[in-house]
Formats: structure tokens, sequence, C-alpha cells
């Protein structure tokens, strides 16, 4: 073969890699262990575009370098398999979702290979898969079965609860348990039934059932997750979404949240990540204070308080008013008669409104009065109940002490509403800086006992004066919340629960996995049941009902990287010995949209199978790496208004246009394909088009994110049919530093295939001939390749891969230059090289004599005696202005350089038969020449 055929070459090495399992993990484990992973990928019906592979090729040149470094590599895929979106198809069409989301992973893994990338598929996993949720299912009921002690400060076998209850009942219990639990006795433990002690031990239970607020959308039938629901709607299908109390099941990550905390200081994260986990679990350092509740409805308690948590308590004589979050189970007790049909309407409104919404929105003021006053524990006075969207029920205490003078919105919600606000104290235990800020002077918010003092003295000294006075407790208090586990959906994980007279009890080990039952249909029964009650006789030993929720999508990929690790036991989520010899994930690659889901459910599992025993490092990741997104670049023709008549871009300007979006698929280097064009819009089949002089249409740009409906995607296909894997290898990682966003832009890829034709050039001349030789290399070629090798390895280790694409090109034009083809060179040029082409490089490293595949081969060592320069370009100055350079060795004396300076050409032209006045070397730096 003398021509660069990448069809041929590319199918070629594919098929070799596949059937000699090149890139089968060794089980060799003497070697030091490389773990390289990509973020789980969903298997989408529209298969890949060529963003997605941006951080698939950066694991795998990483992966192919580490191997060829001597490590033992493990560079797994597998599929997150579960899903609404295989769901919702299924609901329309009636296929099984098992039929849509195997004919995607087939279409992924056929994408994947195509590109060259070097996986080990005997280890792939589906979440999906029974065997491979059977552990999913495992994990749940360990986490069922254990409690989180305070004391030891990790998750403890619940048995161990319940033998402390026995002999002691709660009394000494330090636990982290429910808001609300109530002390029993050992006698009382005794005497409960067993539904009794059931609902005691939910209160502890790491995987437990309660009642929550939830995204509800009844036209779909299931709760929705945050990121699920946008403006009150469905992001898929657009459907109505309430905010519900429900039960469910959910796990309380809240007892590990802490220890969340404290291990992002030992990762290796982008500190952008670890700042959105420590605010999302929002650790508050604060008070719960008590407002006693005035009120004439008549279902309100004597004793009725408002709890609600500060971390601001020093400024409680601020508080001008206070809100409830719309779903405060208060309400009824509090709301009086007058106020009573404003706020069921007012609730009503809210429960179509996400906490994500309510949380960020910042141009809505809403609220409505209860008509009930609370007593401000501080000084007496009374101040109005209000309900506002923006308290949550789920954070805090779901009731929030307004004080407009330190708080933007609380201050908003006042001005908004007419509402007091008390002006602040200007001193220094003030911090507010907000311009909008009224009144510097006049009632102060604090008392004289706490004037002079800094906020964090403040705080400390208020936060006694409350204890002492019985207002409330100091308290610690976080924004994270349990997360909610089940959804009320088909395609999912069955929770392996089983309900006896009410009591939820966990299917026996050795009867998981509990597998999807087959139904009718997979949407919700007519009275609103989950999907799984259409499975009439699905029932555990025939009478008992199952859990008809399933899991929600993050359960299988919390902890799937540990299943790649020994991908076919029976016996175990993983053997001992395989957990042991690959501990953690070495380099995890993937987008910064997980920072607050998958990531954060991950190190939570990883820290409570820590827990238990399963594995000896309690953080999955150890170094992080989120790759850019690749911005799509989106062509446009341009209609005059009116009419069918389009213009060329040069042209546009000339005429009152209107772009329109056009199939970048139908455009070449910015020219349209107007045949192509008229099939692709039929509507515009007789439409005119006014061109450039040459000919051509030239289309407008501009980049875009990458979108189906911008008409902006390019399929990977198409590059790889037209280009080969390799330029699209090495292109993608070209395009820029592997953590930014950079636009892709076909046009610019013709330069790399002409790179990787002139290196295939080396090896061949013009009439196709083999013109490799056994020469011995010169030091200028030596120099270049060790150049080359060193600034590769360095590249590789520093994931720098656009540095490494240029530094590969200027190598190719080097040795070009010097019409260098000497195997000693090229060889070990070829092994570098691989690892971002490698089906090019396989192909001329079986040219050059080799049986055995070049991915198996050493990465070449660099020499630093090659590289060093030798000789140095001495710039000659004469009377201060640079002649000319006149290259002597680095190491020539100075008097040596100084005699042949003077002797040489362009000097003597200059001096004219004159002796030059003073001649200064600057060893390794300039000659200057005094005339």
């Amino acid at each position: 073969m003398s021509d660069y055929n990448h069809k041929d070459i590319e199918k070629k090495w594919q098929n070799h890699w596949e059937s000699h399992k090149t890139f089968q993990t060794n089980g060799d484990k003497t070697k030091p262990k490389y773990y390289v992973l990509d973020m789980f990928p969903y298997p989408s019906g529209a298969g890949l575009h060529v963003g997605h592979p941006l951080g698939y090729i950066a694991t795998d040149i990483v992966a192919r370098f580490k191997k060829a470094k001597g490590f033992n590599v493990l560079h797994p895929m597998g599929f997150d398999a579960f899903g609404l979106p295989a769901e919702q198809y299924a609901i329309q069409t009636g296929q099984h979702p098992a039929i849509t989301t195997n004919t995607n992973t087939a279409r992924y893994v056929e994408q994947l290979k195509n590109i060259g990338l070097g996986y080990d598929w005997d280890r792939m996993v589906r979440t999906c898969d029974p065997d491979y949720y059977k552990w999913t299912q495992w994990i749940f009921c360990q986490l069922f079965e254990s409690y989180f002690d305070k004391q030891t400060n990790k998750a403890e076998p619940i048995n161990k609860l319940i033998a402390h209850i026995e002999k002691q009942g709660s009394k000494g219990i330090s636990a982290a348990c429910n808001e609300v639990t109530h002390e029993i006795s050992a006698t009382d433990w005794s005497g409960f039934s067993e539904s009794e002690k059931e609902n005691f031990l939910q209160q502890y239970r790491l995987a437990f059932l309660s009642e929550g607020v939830v995204n509800w959308c009844p036209d779909m039938g299931t709760v929705l997750a945050n990121e699920e629901v946008k403006d009150g709607f469905s992001v898929r299908g657009g459907f109505p979404v309430q905010l519900k109390k429900m039960l469910q099941w959910s796990l309380r990550i809240t007892a590990y949240a802490d220890r969340l905390l404290e291990g992002l200081d030992k990762l290796n994260w982008p500190e952008a990540v670890k700042e959105m986990q420590r605010n999302w679990i929002g650790k508050s350092i604060g008070a719960e204070l008590n407002f006693d509740v005035v009120s004439r409805n008549p279902n309100k308690p004597a004793d009725l308080k408002i709890k609600v948590f500060t971390t601001r308590v020093d400024t409680t004589f601020g508080v001008t008013f206070i809100s409830l979050a719309p779903e405060s189970e208060m309400l009824e007790l509090i709301v009086e008669e007058s106020h009573k049909d404003e706020v069921k309407k007012y609730v009503s409104w809210a429960k179509n409104r996400s906490e994500r919404e309510r949380m960020s929105e910042v141009k809505t003021i809403s609220g409505v009065p209860t008509g009930a006053f609370a007593i401000n524990p501080f000084n007496g006075e009374k101040i109005p109940v209000w309900i506002a969207d923006y308290v949550l029920a789920g954070y805090g205490t779901g009731a929030v002490m307004a004080v407009p003078s330190s708080d933007v919105r609380d201050y908003a919600f006042a001005k908004h509403f007419n509402l007091p606000i008390i002006p602040i104290q200007e001193g220094k235990n003030t911090d507010i800086s907000q311009p909008d800020f009224e009144a510097k002077a006049g009632t102060m918010i604090n008392s004289d006992f706490l004037n002079g003092l800094s906020v964090p003295e403040a705080i400390q000294k208020a936060v006694a004066f409350v204890e002492e006075k019985g207002f409330g407790l100091g308290r610690t208090n976080y924004r994270l919340r349990n997360a909610i586990f089940t959804r009320q959906r088909y395609w999912g994980e069955p929770i392996p629960v089983y309900f006896e007279n009410g009591v939820p009890k966990l299917l026996p080990e050795n009867q998981l996995p509990l597998t999807l039952p087959d139904v009718d249909q997979y949407k919700p029964t007519e009275t609103g049941e989950p999907p799984l009650a259409r499975a009439k006789e699905w029932k555990y030993d025939g009478k008992y009902n199952f859990e008809l929720s399933t899991m929600p999508g993050w359960a299988g990929s919390s902890w799937y990287f540990l299943r790649y690790m020994d991908p076919k036991n029976s016996q175990s989520l993983a053997s001992q010995e395989a957990l042991d010899y690959w501990q953690q994930v070495d380099l995890y690659v993937g987008g910064a949209e997980h920072a607050t889901g998958h990531l954060l459910y991950s190190r939570f599992w990883q820290k409570f199978l820590f827990d238990i025993g399963i594995v000896k490092f309690d953080e999955p990741f150890k170094k992080l790496v989120n790759q850019g997104m690749i911005q799509g670049r989106s062509n446009f023709v341009y209609r005059i208004k009116g009419t069918k008549r389009f213009v060329s871009f040069h042209q546009k300007d000339r005429f009152e246009t209107s772009p329109l979006h056009v199939d970048v698929n139908i455009v070449d280097n910015d020219i349209l394909n107007i045949e192509q064009f008229r099939l692709w819009r039929p509507d515009l089949a007789d439409a005119e088009f006014e061109l450039e002089p040459d000919g051509n249409y030239v289309c407008g740009a501009e980049v875009e994110k990458m979108s189906k409906s911008l008409y902006n995607v390019v399929n990977p296909d198409t590059i790889v049919e037209r280009y080969g894997a390799d330029t699209l290898r090495v292109y993608e990682m070209f395009l820029g530093p592997l953590e930014q966003f950079k636009p892709w832009n076909t046009n610019g890829i013709e330069g790399v295939n002409k790179f990787l034709k002139r290196f295939w050039r080396l090896f061949y001349d013009e009439n196709g001939k083999w013109k490799v030789t056994q020469e011995e290399p010169n030091p200028a070629e030596l120099k270049i390749l060790h150049k080359t090798i060193k600034k590769i390895e360095s590249d590789i280790n520093a994931l720098s891969f656009n540095t490494s694409a240029a530094a590969f090109m200027v190598c190719v034009n080097e040795l070009t230059s010097l019409k260098s083809s000497k195997k000693a060179i090229l060889e070990p040029f070829a092994i570098t090289l691989a690892p971002f082409a490698p089906h090019i490089c396989e192909e001329l490293w079986e040219k050059m004599g080799h049986t055995e595949s070049i991915s198996l081969e050493p990465f070449p060592a660099w020499n630093d005696q090659f590289i060093v320069e030798n000789t140095f370009d001495y710039p000659i100055s004469i009377n201060g202005k640079v002649r000319t350079k006149i290259s002597f060795a680095v190491d020539k004396p100075a008097k040596e350089i100084e005699d042949e300076v003077i002797a040489s050409e362009v000097l003597q032209k200059w001096l004219e038969g004159k002796p030059p006045k003073k001649v200064i070397v600057v060893p390794n730096r300039i000659v200057n020449v005094v005339m």
C-alpha cells in the first residue's frame, strides 16, 4: 500500500485490536496500576456528535501512553442505560425500553470503535442488566440495614442500634436521625409491635421512608428531579409540575455532610467543582430560635411556636416579619379566617414552581399575609407572619425571620409590601454593603450589649444569650437535603422491598436481583399508581406487594466504577483482590454539570462502602478533569425579506435580509451546496440564489451551542468517513486546551489531514515507493526526535494535548526538511505519535517489519545529550545594529570567536579595511563590534 488510504487502514486495525483483544486489561498485579475513566454516557437515540468524543479521545491517549510506560491500565466503557427518554419512547410506541436501549447501545459502541478508542470491551457494564443492578439493589439493602453513628462518625449495623435500645431505650443515642424523634425506654421498645419498632427505626436508617416535598408531574405520573423541571414544566414533554408531599424512599446523605465537605480538601479536582459542592452542602453555624405565635385561628395550640434557623442571631432585634414556606404544615393552624381564601389561592400557585426556580428567582416578589403574628423573643414585639415562595419547606425549618436591613431579598420583599425596615446601626458589627439599603441611623437592630463587637463576637455572644434565656439553641444547619430515592417509573432498578402488613422488609439476598416484570403499558395506572402496579401478579411469596417505585437514574451510576474492576463476579460487586488492587480512579474525565449530582452521590456511596469494609478508600476519584464543550459552528444563508431570493454573504449588506440557519453538513468551507439545500428544504426548492463572482454561494458563520435545532451538529461518522478517525482524534486535541470551550470548525480539519499525509510521506516517496533506510541518524535528526519525545511525555502527563499536536506537526516539518527517512528515527517517532493517531502508526509499524502491535511497545526514552544545544547563533551587532548571525560552538573561547568575526566577510564589508575600535564577546549571547 503506497497511498494513505484511511478507510482500509483503520478498519483493518480496529478488527485486529478486537480479534487480538489488544486492550484487554492485564491480569498482572505486579505492575503499577493506572485506572482512567470517562463519565458514564447515556445511550441516546441521536448517537454521538463530534463534541462527545473530546474527553474519550483524551482518556484514550492517556491510557495508551500509561500502558506504554509500563502500567497495568484499566480503561473500560459502559452505559447508564436506565432513564426517562427510553421510557417515554416506550409510552409513545409501546416498544419495550430494553429494545430501544439495546439499539442505542449498539450504535454507541459502533461509533466509539470507529474512532479507535482502546477500551476493554470485555468489561462493559450496563445499569439495566440484572447481573449489574443486582448489586445496586444489594447496596440499597446495606443502606437500609445501617444507621450513622455520630460517635464513631461512620455507618454502623442497625442491629447495634437495636441492641442499645433493648438495654437503654433511646437514651444516649448519638446518631443521624429525622428532625423529630421520640424518646423511648427499653420497656417501651419491648412492648412495641413489629410495625411500631420499624416506624421508630425508620427515623435512623440510612435508607428510609419519609414524606417529603417533591416535583410531581401528574401527566407523566412521576416525580422529577430539579434539573428535569424548568419554569414549572417538565423539560421533557413540557407538562405542568407541582410541588407535592409524598411518601418516598430517601437516603440519609445529610449524615455524611461534614465528611463530604472535609474530603474535598484532599481531592485533585477543579476548584470550581469543589466550591459548587461546598455551596450545595451549605454548612451554616447559627442558632434555632422560637417565636411564639399569636392567632385567632381556633385550631392553634396554646404553646405553638415558629422555629427559625439563622446564622445572624445578632440581628434578631431587626426582625420585622416572618415568612413561611407555602408547604408549611403550620398554615392550617395559624391562618386567620379573613385570610384563608387568599392563602389557599397563593399556595396553589406556588405548588407549580420548582425549588430551583424559587431559589434562583430574583424578579418576582410574591407572598401573602396569614393574619397571624409572632412574638420576637428578643424584644417582645409583635411581627406579622407571611407566606413567601422564596422560603423552602425542605431547607432549615421552612421559616425565615426577615431582617430587611441586612438581607437583599428580605429588603425587596419589605419594600414591595410596605413592611417595616428597621435601620441598621453603623458600627463594628455591621457588614452590610448593599447600596439600596436605606437609613443609616435610628432604631438599632442590635442591643447595646452587642455594640462594639465584631460580627463573629456578636454572634457568639447572642447565641449564648439565646440559650441562657431559653429562646432557642445554637446549632449547625446544612442546605443539603436527604436524597429522594424513588421515581414512579418503569424503566429503572426495582427497589428490593416488599410490605408485610404495612411493614417494609428486604427481599432476601439470595433472591436478588428483583427483576422488572412485564407490563401491558409503561405509563401510570388510571388511578395514578406507578407503572409497576400494572403487573398484578408481581408479589413476594405470591401475597406481599413489592415497592412499586423504581430507583432514580443516579443509583446505578453511583458505583459503576467499582464494577469495572471485576464485572463478571456473581458473588460480590467485585472481589476484594480487585478492589484492593485498583482502588481509586486515577483520572476521571467528564462534565462539570454533574458536580452536585453524580459526583456528590458517588462520593456518598463510596464513603458508605468504606464504612462497611467493602473498599479501602473513601473517595472514588483521585483526579477529576472537566473537559470543555466543543461548540458548534453554525452556517447561515441570507434571504431577502418578503422573497425567495438568497444573496451570498458578501452581498447581504446591500439588501434587507434575514439570516436562516442551514445544515452544516451541506456546506463545505462555507460554500453552500445549492442542490442539496433544495432537497433539504423542499419549500424553498424554487428559491433563487445570487452568487459571488466565482460562482459560489458563500454562507455566513457564527459560533453557537452544538444543537440539532441550529442544524450545526456534526456527526463524527461523517468526519471519519471523509478524513479518517486519526484525523478526527488529532484535530479534536488540536482545537485547544482540554478544559476550555472551543468552536468546531470543519474547515480547519484539512490541515490535520495534510499533516498525517506528510507523516506518511516520511515513509513513502511521491511515487509510492518505500524509502525507509537503515542509515545511522545524524545529530540534527536525533535532536528533533528526542526533543519531540520529551515534549510529548511532558504534555500527556499535563493533559496538554493541543500543544502535543502542534509539536508533532513541527517534528514532521523538520524531518521533512532534512529529508529524514531513517528507521532509527521513524520507529520511535511512530510509537510517540501512536496514542494520538493509532491506526496510521500501526500500519507503518507493520510495514517496518514488526509483527506485534505498536500498542504493546514501550514508550521511547528521551536522552538529554541529544537535546543539549552544542552551538549558538551569535547575533553580530555593528555600532548597535544586528547585521548578521554566525554560529559557534557553545564552548568556543571568546578570543577565537573575536578573531573569526573580524575575519568574516560581512564584517570586512563594514570595516572597509579599517580595524575595529572594540570587539566585545558576551558568551552565548551576542558579539558587539564598535567601529
